[in-house]
């Protein structure tokens, strides 16, 4: 024994002492333990698992230490991890202090997700006779295993006797053998069950696997806690095996087949596995099988379906299983590019699945799917084909979900967008741009299912680029404004917008703003305009971003103030050329949107400065315009595509083309631009004409406000030096110059210029006439232009050259196409022309008709006998957008939220924008000679001719005939100019209807026209439909039928019954007279009150006067009163397709209102009366001559309108004239095609429910009918059997009383009663109501002979009916059969006899319908069936 070191010892001493102690090897009194770091989760190990101390360990070395000690440097100093939550200050409250820092169980479980507990087995617990399972103790745990030197835990210990009874019980006793050898064969167990089928052959293996099931493999005891719990496991195995006896092998395969199910497949796999844990058991029961055959004698044979079943499952699995072994096993060095050597670090054992990655892909391969499979993309923005076969250096192979194809999914750049390498987010966002170009021009629409667009927009797309456009990487901002610009603006819409810029009418256009009234519609019914914008505004405001970019991403983007951020990059970055341009395409676009975005864009600070100082200066660098010169920043240079967004910002509005040219000095640009030629500025060609031409229409947009005009004076001799060059433009498109269609839109801008100079000087006299006459007023007025009509009366000379020159051309195709556009605006400047010129007092009429017969003469009459025009007429079929409604239709990746005319990719030649279309033309010939004939009405016979070209009626006939267009922004666009033309042959046609006398054989199709354009006609063209309404649609020149026999024509088809099955008499009324007048009296009475039908209909579209007042402004010319050229938002026409049944909806709504807001109106005005009356006569005339032109309306819409007579007051319907135009209608929509199209239960354009409203005329029915007949048909005409059963649950159930007034007599009810009782009534409510109403008496033959009818029908072949259906059904049939037969009453009687002896249906019987002189056999039979079964169940009660 050492002893311990003594005071006084040396250094020397205890290392001596401590070699002594390491030469006796003797234990150390204390022993080092390491504890675990809690911070590094390292676990402590225990003292048999710590190696034996070493020599080496421990010993302290004092000679290698220096002589001399290091210097001393203070250590770094140790950072504290809990050092942050220490740190207090002094205004921080304790309370959140402790908040911040709790560590309650609710901060622990504050998401508490449930396990998924559906595939996990439920084990019954182990039955025990105590009332309370045993408790388990640790004393109970076998520990007879000797442990080692030092202690151990409980579980070791239990484990290491858990190890040591495995071993001793390898070894199975005799009794055991004994009992496994008489076990039968169908004992077997569902695992083993598989795998031990007689096979022929082998039977020592099926022995064997017979033999290992005797024993459980899976439950071992161990954890049931006892000493008997071997013995509770073999138990519990043995009850296993008498289960599976008692089973068939069709339960086991159910059972079986459940478990499968149910139950993991990895759970599968190492339940089989289990099987293998007694392998040495299995060898020595081998050793021990003397005698095989015994054991094959007493084992019975499965059927085959099991096994073979159970093989099918396990081969699956298995064979998964080999399958994934062989993928690993497959792989050798010769599959790696680089061959591993061991000379390599850590090389030494190769590991294959770690270098899978570095195999070549296999080969990709079209999967044979119904399911669609993942669109990939290249980086051009490509789809790339699923089977194709790319290679790797292209760089399409850097994911890792579908490894072997090519491409990258929309997720995968999505996910790349977000990238931290400044170069994958660049690449992310130019490729998605890429492919939403492409997919705006429709190349995926044949490939790929679903709309890319609005994938991608639901994915959050717009904010993406959004975000990034914030980025301060310049590449990932230019790639963002390039993504943006494909998303939004479309150069093709574009192109077309400016091609369309010189039509009649085109400088104004429909905003780009999508319609979303669904939600607003509900909450804002009662709002006025200005409060609904006002509401709408502040809805707005208070949306988020995304909720406002879901139904208008422009808008959702000025919310995200991105005009503020695009001012940034034009300013301080100063990017290339390309993102400066997609900028300015996006910022046109943006003003394209509405006159709000407008305003946004102008009050953006600096915004409109940077542009017109950096991309519209007056001076730059002339290197610019040197061929080949590659242009490196925009900056500093005249840019056309700047100038047109200045045009569209223009025309937002006349206040910001003010502010456009004085506060940002736009006039000085415009004489800068439009005074030199574009040949001289020193830019491209091409971009100096382009630079011209919008500088041209800009001047031409202020003009069209009467704005910038003083300009004219100025630069009219540069006006006139254009205007004198124009005729050589004909030489240049004899030559192919490339440039000649740029110099023609240039040109056709010229033109449009002066048109609207010429306007405004025309007004110059109307407003000094104003000024003076209210000069003494406080008014705001008006001051006139600097313009006067002396300074533009000389450039009509130049244009009439001009047009006479380009009209020699018209036989040659190819010149005449190029120049067919500055011929129309040579055709639009002459019409505004002329019609200014005839209103000017200082021009002398004399002269003016002169010119214009001169013109007719020398120009337009020779033109309309060219064959060339004949073919345009002809043209007009094929290129209009009303008779192809698919040339207007959205294109393929069209999305609501934002707006496009559908014109990516271009539009066909034969095309209503097309270059073949022949509208544009044709539209400003007929506009030129309406505004001739205007003026000159002898010349209107010249024009004649005009009328009488077979392709124009051709044309006319079938537009008018086609259903109402769908209004999207692309029709939109397109069908207005398609109205100007319709508009402009109506015009014509109604000046030649009262001069010409054989206009009369066109009357009835521009009649059926002009009926079907009131109800086409779109926001902005107010003035067009006024003047529809005021001179065509009520004329009657257009209706020869009241001249020629109509009338007349009509009581005849009535006498002969002309398309009508049976008569159709007009209900009379007690209010009627005695002598009712017939419909041709009344056909001619509407006639001749034509003129007050067209004052009541004027009168009650008053409403329209502020958007009729602007459009008026529009057409008429009058520039100093038009507020912008964008036209108001489209919603829809501007007239309801059931126009004609206005008046009566309005004055419905208006009582209606009225008694809501508790009014009593009793009777009514006398003009109300007129106006019901006037109604329902044009009405009735359309109905009678013009009924197609209604057929857009249905059935049941034009019977809800009439029923608003009845719920219209009191006594309204009672009156003689309403009363009988009501009759008369009436009997139009009951004859046979119109009921056959009858149909309720569809809903109704502008009625909520037609239900509802049922039950207010039934209501009103029992209010004031009077048991009027005609009401009375107009209740009972919705309970026809084929409409729902509601209605008539309605009148049978809640409105009984109404049975008593409803007396319409079946000689004059106009609808075949076959139609209210086939086929058989089902409804068991409704029957039991029939039979409830007839026993009562609440309905009778004498009070309502035509329900009394229905109902003995319906109940007679309901209670005779022997067909199988419900026992309720049945029980009630029998129930009405028993009682029926108990009627006894005199009247009962009468019933009794109706209900059991009903024949069939009768129009001319008496009663309606035929009776049995006596019952069929079979339904007495089933009579006294059901008769003789009650006096059975009935005798007990009877006798006693």
């Amino acid at each position: 024994m050492l002893s311990r070191p003594k005071p006084g010892e040396s250094e020397a001493d205890l290392i001596h002492f401590q070699n002594q102690f390491l030469a006796a090897r003797a234990s150390p009194a204390v022993k080092i333990v390491k504890k675990a770091d809690k911070r590094k989760g390292e676990e402590g190990s225990t003292d048999s698992e710590r190696p034996p101390l070493q020599d080496s360990k421990d010993v302290v070395m004092l000679d290698d230490f220096p002589d001399i000690l290091p210097a001393l440097t203070p250590g770094p100093p140790k950072k504290s991890k809990i050092k942050s939550a220490s740190v207090h200050f002094e205004d921080e409250d304790p309370e959140e202090r402790l908040e911040s820092h709790d560590r309650h169980i609710t901060a622990v479980f504050s998401k508490i997700i449930e396990r998924d507990t559906s595939a996990v087995a439920v084990t019954m617990p182990v039955p025990t006779g105590d009332p309370f399972p045993r408790t388990f103790h640790r004393s109970e745990i076998k520990s007879e295993v000797k442990v080692g030197s030092g202690r151990k835990s409980i579980f070791a210990q239990k484990m290491a006797a858990r190890r040591a009874a495995e071993k001793e019980a390898t070894a199975p006793s005799a009794a055991e053998c004994v009992q496994i050898r008489s076990t039968p064969r169908d004992a077997l167990d569902p695992e083993g069950s598989a795998e031990e089928a007689p096979r022929p052959g082998n039977r020592d293996d099926k022995a064997d696997d017979f033999f290992t099931t005797q024993r459980p493999c899976i439950i071992t005891g161990e954890g049931l806690g006892s000493q008997k719990s071997e013995q509770e496991a073999q138990a519990i195995h043995k009850e296993n095996l008498e289960k599976l006896q008692s089973m068939s092998q069709e339960e086991i395969l159910q059972e079986q087949e459940k478990l499968l199910a149910q139950l993991d497949p990895s759970l599968v796999a190492f339940l089989k596995s289990r099987r293998g844990v007694n392998v040495g058991q299995k060898n020595e029961l081998k050793k021990e099988q003397n005698r095989p055959e015994e054991f094959v004698e007493s084992l019975t044979v499965p059927q085959h379906g099991v096994g073979a079943s159970l093989s099918i499952q396990e081969s699956g699995l298995e064979e998964s299983v080999r399958k994934e072994e062989n993928m690993k096993m497959e792989m050798t060095d010769d599959d790696l590019p680089v061959k591993p050597k061991k000379e390599w670090i850590h090389m030494d054992n190769v590991e294959f699945e770690k270098l899978e990655w570095m195999k070549d892909l296999p080969s990709p391969r079209q999967k044979k799917t119904k399911k669609g499979m993942q669109a990939r993309f290249s980086l051009k923005g490509d789809l790339i084909p699923a089977d194709a076969d790319l290679p790797t250096h292209l760089g399409l192979h850097h994911h890792g979900e579908e490894a072997e194809r090519a491409g990258y999914s929309l997720q995968e750049l999505f996910h790349l967008s977000r990238s931290q390498v400044i170069q994958q987010r660049t690449l992310a966002l130019q490729v998605l741009g890429r492919i939403v170009q492409k997919a705006r021009a429709g190349e995926f629409a044949s490939s790929l299912k679903g709309s890319i667009l609005r994938l991608l927009l639901d994915a959050g797309f717009l904010f993406l680029l959004r975000f990034s456009l914030d980025d301060a990487v310049d590449n990932v901002m230019a790639a963002s404004v390039g993504a943006l610009r494909a998303l939004l603006v479309s150069l093709d819409d574009e192109k077309y917008l400016d091609w369309t810029f010189s039509w009649y009418q085109g400088m104004a256009a429909f905003p780009f703003v999508p319609n979303n009234e669904e939600e607003e519609e509900e909450e804002e019914e009662e709002l006025t305009g200005t409060e609904k914008s006002q509401n709408k505004k502040l809805k707005d405001e208070n949306k988020p971003d995304p909720d406002v970019a879901r139904y208008d991403v422009v808008k959702g983007l000025l919310k995200t103030r991105i005009q503020h951020r695009l001012r940034y990059i034009l300013e301080v970055v100063r990017p290339v050329p390309t993102v400066v341009l997609d900028i300015l395409h996006i910022l046109t676009h943006i003003a394209r949107h509405s006159s709000e975005a407008c305003s946004q864009l102008l009050d953006c600070p600096r915004l409109i400065d940077t542009i017109v100082r950096e991309f519209i200066p007056t001076q730059w660098d002339p290197h610019v315009a040197e061929p080949g010169c590659l242009l490196t920043s925009l900056h500093g240079v005249a840019c056309s595509t700047a100038m047109k967004f200045i045009r569209v910002l223009a025309s937002g509005g006349r206040n910001a083309t003010a502010r456009l040219l004085n506060k940002f000095e736009m006039k000085s640009r415009l004489i800068r631009f439009i005074a030199e030629d574009p040949q001289d500025l020193l830019l491209p060609k091409e971009e100096a004409i382009r630079l011209s031409t919008e500088a041209f229409r800009l001047w031409a947009v202020a003009a069209g406000y009467g704005q910038a005009c003083d300009l004219y004076r100025d630069l009219y001799p540069v006006l006139v030096r254009i205007l004198q060059s124009l005729p050589e433009l004909l030489s240049s498109c004899h030559e192919k110059n490339p440039m000649r269609e740029l110099s023609v839109q240039r040109a056709t801008a010229v033109i449009t210029l002066l048109m609207h100079v010429t306007q405004t000087a025309g007004c110059t006299v109307e407003l000094q006439a104003k000024l003076s006459s209210n000069s003494s007023e406080a008014s705001e007025q008006i001051p006139p232009p600097p313009v006067a009509w002396n300074h533009v009366s000389g450039l009509q000379p130049f244009i009439e050259t001009g047009l006479k020159k380009i009209l020699q051309e018209i036989s040659q195709t190819e010149t005449w196409q190029t120049l067919q556009p500055l011929t129309t605006t040579y055709m639009i400047y002459l019409g505004v022309y002329y019609r200014a010129c005839s209103q000017q007092p200082s021009v002398n009429p004399v002269d003016c008709l002169e010119e214009l017969e001169r013109l007719t003469s020398e120009v337009l009459q020779p033109l309309l006998s060219q064959p060339a025009i004949r073919s345009m007429w002809d043209l007009l079929r094929p290129c209009s957008a009303l008779c192809n409604p698919l040339s207007c239709s959205l294109g393929p990746e069209s999305v609501l939220s934002i707006i496009s005319l559908s014109c990516t990719g271009g539009k066909p030649s034969l095309n209503l924008v097309g270059s073949k279309s022949p509208f544009p033309f044709l539209t400003a010939l007929l506009f030129l000679i309406n505004s001739i004939t205007h003026i000159h009405k002898g010349l209107i016979s010249k024009y004649s001719s005009v009328l009488s070209f077979g392709g124009l009626k051709d044309y006319l006939h079938q537009s008018w005939q086609t259903g109402p267009p769908s209004v999207t922004p692309s029709s939109a666009w397109m069908l207005r100019h398609e109205y100007h033309l319709q508009y402009f042959v109506l015009a014509l046609a109604k000046r030649m209807a009262g001069t010409c006398p054989d206009y009369r054989q066109h009357a009835s199709l521009h009649h059926c026209v002009a009926l079907a354009l009131l109800s086409r006609l779109l926001p902005g063209s107010e003035h067009l439909a006024y003047e529809v309404l005021l001179d065509l649609a009520f004329n009657p020149e257009f209706l020869p039928e009241g001249k020629t026999g109509g009338p007349e024509a009509a009581d005849f088809s009535d006498i002969l019954h002309l398309g009508t099955s049976a008569k159709l008499a007009q209900p009379g009324s007690a209010a009627a007279a005695s002598s009712k007048p017939t419909r041709g009296a009344l056909l001619k009475e509407s006639y001749q009150n034509l003129p007050v039908i067209r004052s009541c209909y004027l009168s009650h579209f008053v409403h329209l006067q502020p958007a009729l007042v602007h459009s008026q402004a529009s057409y008429e010319g009058r520039n100093y009163l038009i507020q912008s050229m964008l036209l108001p938002e489209v919603k829809g026409p501007i007239l309801p397709s059931d126009w004609p049944f206005f008046p009566l909806i309005s004055l419905y709504n208006k009582v209606t209102n009225a008694e809501t807001r508790g009014a009593v109106l009793n009777s009514l005005p006398l003009d109300l009366v007129n106006t019901v009356t006037w109604n329902l006569q044009w009405v009735l005339l359309l109905e009678t001559w013009r009924a197609k032109t209604l057929q857009s309306i249905p059935t049941a819409a034009k019977l809800a309108r009439l029923m608003c007579v009845f719920l219209t007051g009191g006594d309204l319907f009672l009156e003689a004239l309403i009363h009988c135009y009501t009759a008369a209608l009436l009997s139009i929509y009951c004859q046979p095609k119109a009921l056959d199209s009858l149909n309720l239960d569809a809903p109704l354009p502008g009625l909520a429910s037609f239900h509802d409203l049922y039950i207010s005329l039934l209501e009103q029915f029992e209010g004031v009918s009077f048991g009027d007949p005609l009401f009375g048909v107009f209740v009972l005409l919705p309970l026809q059997k084929r409409f729902s059963v509601h209605l008539r649950l309605s009148v049978f159930g809640e409105h009984t009383s109404i049975l008593r007034a409803l007396g319409v007599p079946l000689q004059q009810f106009p609808v075949p009663l076959e139609r209210y009782t086939s086929p058989p009534e089902d409804n068991l409510n409704l029957l039991r109501l029939y039979f409830r109403t007839l026993v009562t008496g609440a309905l009778r033959h004498t009070w309502c002979p035509v329900l009394y009818v229905v109902a003995v029908a319906h109940v007679n072949s309901f209670i005779f009916s022997q067909d199988g259906t419900t026992q309720e059904a049945d029980a009630a049939r029998k129930s009405m059969l028993r009682k029926t037969w108990l009627l006894v009453d005199e009247v009962q009687s009468t019933l009794k006899k109706h209900l059991l002896y009903y024949r069939l249906l009768n129009a001319e019987s008496p009663l309606g319908f035929d009776l049995y002189e006596q019952l069929p056999p079979m339904r007495l039979k089933y009579l006294q069936t059901v008769i003789q079964k009650e006096n059975k169940e009935n005798a007990p009660v009877l006798v006693s």
